[in-house]
């Protein structure tokens, strides 16, 4: 798959991935689901599949399914600290509507 725009990883979410994770790798999937239709998931993992699109930095690696990547195109994988809790966010220009918490999203495609 050729993305226009491919995904980017913030420095911030690279450096908690560093911090708090052994095996420095997380995988960032789109799944159906959630209220509004398709749902992050953030899971760490030791493997890498062959057709993962993979983003590094230093030791610390992103993952992302060839599935996923269609949903995430032009997107921003980020890591929020707020007092109300910490976890890493995705700004996602695809979404059309997203819910109240941030991790579930509806997808209206472009057919350019």
């Amino acid at each position: 798959m050729n993305l226009r725009i491919p995904p980017t990883v913030t420095d911030r979410a690279f450096e908690k991935i560093s911090s708090s994770c052994e095996s420095k790798t997380l995988r960032v999937a789109v799944k159906g689901g959630g209220c509004s239709g398709f749902q992050y998931v953030f899971k760490i993992v030791e493997k890498v599949n062959e057709d993962d699109q993979v983003f590094e930095k230093d030791d610390c690696r992103v993952i992302i399914d060839k599935n996923s990547l269609q949903f995430l195109e032009g997107a921003e994988i980020d890591y929020n600290e707020e007092l109300i809790g910490s976890s890493f966010k995705i700004i996602n220009p695809n979404a059309s509507s997203s819910c109240g918490c941030g991790t579930s999203f509806s997808y209206t495609p472009s057919f350019e």
